[in-house]
This record gives structure tokens, C-alpha cells and sequence, in this order.
């Protein structure tokens, strides 16, 4: 595990998938497997920590795949990319307990739960199995509440919480209960307040900006801004012109507390995450 507090810790996104929101996806490439390999080690050469591998796209509207499905996307990529021997961690991006299962075969990969146990429960007993951390997102995605643009995407409306920041950190907790009763141990824990995942724009804008009562819990944070609707809505701008506006959610996210940050642009975001860690984390 990562000794937390010393640094921010990059984690690159590879979405291994035809329909990815960001444009991003590695199945629209003549040879997949070569693909993966490439963005992985061209990822790791840039500094990231840890390479989180998807094969389902989460962005609003996507429609689901089966387990069976997404393990031929993700097995060989993983496989793939586990005898490349690179210096980095892998995470899967799977709240399937089956999918994680056979991945955990070829390598001792992090689980990234974007439904927090609550799609999957069995999930945790996967991830205490085999003692690897485990990532619980806050999600309350409804396709109902989904609107589209062509231009800009999709993004969540009329998502209606009592009160944000209590509400995501009781359900938050509410996950954490479900891996603790598995037997996962808390130091394996790490939270993500779900940016954009059943959340407006102004939502997720004030949780980047209170990301310090998600730290507060008492668990290592992870942070999702990158190429996100709330970017692309704040400044009217498609998902490949979001790098400026994900890097200011970067420094400030960095600046509130988070540990970890997932992104797309890791070349650029590594200095970005350096640059706050200097401002942020600077030893007297």
C-alpha cells in the first residue's frame, strides 16, 4: 500500500471499451492488446502510480455489460500488461465479484467499486479473500435523471440530496459496513465521493471544494474529475478540451485532501499533482 499523506498518487485511466465518454476507448484500436500495452507503459513512463483498467463504460446513460463479456474485454489487457512488467499498481474497474475474481488469478490487482458493494456485495469477500484494497465510489446513478448533449455529453439533473455532504458520507459509510462485515480491513479502504455519478454540476463542484469532510472519515480519498460532465458543462467545452479544466479540479481536489487521482491526461496531471504536492505538502 501506498504510504499515504507523503504524495498524491496518479492513477491512469485505461478503458478498455468502444463506447467511453472521454473518446479514450482502446477497443476502436486495430490491436486492443497492443494498444493497452502501449498507453500502459507510455502512462508509466510519465510518472503515473497506478494503471486502473475498465471494461464497461460508466458514463451517464451507458448501457451495461455482462460479466462474461467484460472479462474478455479486461483479462488479456490485464494479463497483457501484468507480464509487461511494469513499476506501477493495477487496479480493476469492475463492481463485479465474478469478473474480479478471475482477474485476482493473473494479478493482485486493487478493486474499484464504482457502486460502493451495492451492486455486487459478494465483491467484498473477493477483495478480504484476497487482501488487495478496495475502492468504495458513492453512487446514486439513475438513468431517469440522465440529460444529453450532443456536444457535451451527458450530466445528472433534479438529483436531489437532504443535505450533500451528510448524505455521502452515510452511504459512504454505509459501504464501508458492508466490507468490514466481509473482512476487509479498514487500511485496505479507500473512498470516492463519486463526482458526476448521480450528482449535478453544482453537486459535484461543492464536493471537490468540501473533499476535506470525505478525508475527515478516516480513509484515504480518491478523486475522479477528469474530462467530467461538470468540467465540460462549467466551461462549455466537449471531453477533449477539458485537460485545464480538469487540472484546476486536480490542485484544488489535491488541495483538500485527496490522496489519489484518477485521470485520462496523465502526462500532464502528474506535474499538476507534483506542483500542488510542492505547495500543499511542503515540509517546514
Amino acid at each position: 500500500m501506498p504510504y499515504w499523506g507523503s504524495r498524491t498518487y496518479v492513477m491512469g485511466i485505461l478503458n478498455v471499451t468502444p463506447d467511453s465518454f472521454s473518446g479514450d476507448g482502446l477497443m476502436a484500436r486495430e490491436n486492443v492488446i497492443a494498444a493497452v500495452v502501449e498507453q500502459a507503459q507510455r502512462f508509466a513512463r510519465a510518472g503515473a502510480d497506478i494503471l486502473d483498467i475498465g471494461g464497461e463504460s460508466t458514463r451517464p446513460g451507458a448501457q451495461p455489460v455482462s460479466a462474461a463479456e467484460e472479462m474478455e474485454r479486461v483479462l488479456p489487457a490485464l494479463s497483457a500488461i501484468h507480464k509487461a512488467g511494469l513499476d506501477v499498481l493495477i487496479s480493476l474497474d469492475t463492481y463485479k465479484s465474478e469478473v474480479a475474481g478471475e482477474a485476482l488469478k493473473i494479478a493482485p490487482v486493487w478493486i474499484n467499486d464504482v457502486w460502493g458493494l451495492r451492486a455486487d456485495e459478494r465483491l467484498a469477500e473477493v477483495a478480504a479473500r484476497h487482501r488487495v484494497p478496495l475502492v468504495l465510489m458513492h453512487n446514486r446513478s439513475r438513468p431517469a435523471s440522465v440529460e444529453l448533449q450532443a456536444r457535451l455529453g451527458g450530466r445528472y439533473t433534479g438529483i436531489h440530496y437532504t443535505n450533500l455532504l451528510e448524505d455521502v458520507q452515510r452511504e459512504l459509510m454505509e459501504s464501508v459496513a458492508l466490507a468490514r462485515t466481509a473482512g476487509v480491513a479498514d487500511e485496505a479502504i479507500i473512498l470516492d465521493p463519486g463526482l458526476g455519478f448521480g450528482k449535478t454540476v453544482p453537486q459535484s463542484l461543492e464536493l471537490i471544494d468540501r473533499l476535506g469532510e470525505i478525508r475527515a472519515l478516516g480513509f484515504p480519498v480518491l478523486l475522479g474529475p477528469s474530462r467530467k460532465s461538470f468540467v465540460g458543462y462549467t466551461l462549455n467545452l466537449p471531453p477533449d478540451q477539458r485537460v485545464e479544466g480538469t487540472a484546476a479540479a486536480v490542485a484544488i481536489g489535491i488541495a483538500r485532501g485527496a490522496d489519489i487521482v484518477r485521470v485520462h491526461d496523465v502526462e500532464y496531471m502528474v506535474r499538476i499533482a507534483r506542483m500542488a504536492d510542492a505547495i500543499v505538502r511542503r515540509k517546514s
